[in-house]
């Protein structure tokens, strides 16, 4: 069994950050405002960035042909491809791609104009299109799907395993049956495959998946009222930890910033590099600074506003514009030029 896109948090705070992060989780906890689960489970041991690797000699081998990026109708998984000689292909076209499951039904997204985006991965050939009759025996798999979902379903139950079956689908170029299922831990479903195939009489293959996959492969509208990026934007799941919902000044209540599968929202890692570096230029949240004998202390940032809450020891607050912040040359301290 292979368990795909395990899901590792990176994050580059300081052990200091770590603990701090870590103790204002455990508060928020202590008061109800997370869930038994909540976001602690969100690893923030890694004191390393992603990387993003590429693999030069595959993106210099390309560079003359077209790159066309193919999503995987039923997994909403995508792929990169490129035409075997004498395929012409378009946006929108249905086609027949070779999956490590087997071949399948995919569609043409576009052509990838930024090689770079390939990375690593596995460039795929394309050998033909989907035919008519391709996409009506396609339709009638539907049928067949749920009529195995709902067996699968059964005999898991009869056996009694801890897993949850998330999908059933025949592979559309090949005589397989597989399906998804998702489990807290290793099953041993030797048992329940033998069941399976003295019933439907063909190959089967189940694939344990976590639980952001298992939404990519479902689907669903998330909290913004629009699909689930995972499964209408893209696959390619980035680590997201809780350190970019604090730095975008979010609320921590884990029914907030989790989306349907139960972990953080996808979506917290789009904006993060813009504030992160913005925020990088500005003075950081609890700094003391001196104006005018009096002590402030930084208590918010606010990057739409483009204003800097500051605190005075009596209690009394003052908003202060960015462009009234000036670090010294040494890069290490703040002072303010006027107090609007």
């Amino acid at each position: 069994m292979e368990k795909e896109n395990h899901e590792n948090i990176h994050n580059s705070d300081t052990r200091e950050d770590k603990q701090q992060t870590l103790e204002e989780l455990k508060q928020l906890e202590e008061q109800g405002i997370l869930d038994e689960q909540g976001i602690l489970e969100e690893e923030l041991a890694s004191e390393q960035e992603e990387e993003i690797k590429v693999d030069t000699e595959t993106i210099a081998s390309l560079s003359d042909k077209t790159v066309y990026q193919v999503k995987i109708v039923h997994s909403s998984a995508t792929v990169f491809c490129i035409c075997e000689e004498g395929l012409t292909v378009q946006k929108g076209d249905y086609i027949i791609v070779p999956t490590r499951y087997g071949r399948d039904l995919g569609i043409i997204l576009g052509e990838v104009k930024n090689l770079l985006m390939i990375g690593t991965e596995q460039v795929i050939i394309l050998q033909r299109k989907a035919t008519d009759k391709d996409l009506k025996l396609y339709e009638e798999n539907k049928e067949k799907d749920l009529k195995a979902f709902n067996t699968c379903k059964q005999k898991i139950s009869e056996h009694k395993l801890s897993m949850k079956l998330v999908s059933a689908h025949y592979l559309l170029d090949e005589p397989k049956i597989l399906f998804f299922f998702t489990a807290e831990a290793r099953v041993d479903f030797r048992e329940l495959v033998k069941d399976l195939v003295s019933i439907f009489k063909t190959r089967i293959e189940l694939r344990q998946i976590g639980v952001r996959d298992e939404s990519r492969v479902l689907g669903g509208v998330g909290l913004c009222g629009r699909g689930f990026c995972c499964n209408s934007v893209t696959d390619k799941l980035k680590p997201v930890s809780i350190k970019m919902a604090k730095e975008q000044n979010l609320s921590l209540n884990s029914l907030k910033i989790s989306g349907a599968c139960g972990r953080l929202l996808c979506c917290l890692a789009y904006e993060y590099p813009f504030y992160k570096e913005m925020k990088g230029s500005l003075p950081s949240l609890g700094e003391k600074i001196t104006f005018e004998t009096q002590l402030y202390s930084v208590i918010e940032v606010n990057i739409f506003t483009k204003k800097i809450s500051l605190k005075e020891s009596t209690g009394k607050i003052t908003e202060v514009s960015f462009h009234n912040f000036v670090r010294n040359t040494q890069g290490s301290k703040w002072s303010i030029k006027e107090l609007t």
